[in-house]
């Protein structure tokens, strides 16, 4: 199920939205003082071009520069990403199909507004108990 919702994603949002990430990247490559935003643009780029069964989670290392660096990507960047993503996650749950999508949208808002600090990893990953039981504490 998830190959099926991440091919569709792929066609309708995932590509633009990919593509848009990886251009942003590339120009903060281009300016060496934002390299570590340029690189948080592509680990972005890839979680938005395959984003069912990946989850977000907070990295236990980051420290104060990760929030510092946050707040400056929230003046600059962040504000105007996350209310992309909440446009248009409110256009796709309009329809029954698209809520799955409306959904992936959301769950792209909070990396859109401080991506430093986080990291993308597989849903099985993020929470291994789940996949042997429907009871994540077990």
């Amino acid at each position: 199920m998830r190959t099926l919702l991440n091919l569709v994603w792929l066609v309708f949002s995932g590509l633009w939205m990919a593509l848009g990430y990886a251009v942003a990247g590339l120009v903060c490559c281009v300016l060496v003082i934002t390299i570590p935003w340029g690189i948080a643009c592509f680990r972005i780029a890839a979680y938005a071009l395959w984003p069912f069964g990946h989850r977000v989670v907070q990295r236990r290392d980051a420290g104060i520069a990760s929030g510092v660096g946050n707040v400056v990507w929230l003046v600059f960047a962040g504000i105007w990403l996350a209310l992309g993503h909440i446009v248009a996650g409110i256009g796709f749950c309009l329809t029954l199909i698209g809520i799955p999508f409306g959904i992936a949208h959301f769950m792209l808002v909070p990396v859109s507004l401080t991506p430093l600090g986080r990291e993308i990893v597989r849903s099985d990953a993020a929470y291994p108990s789940y996949r042997w039981s429907r009871n994540p504490v077990a």
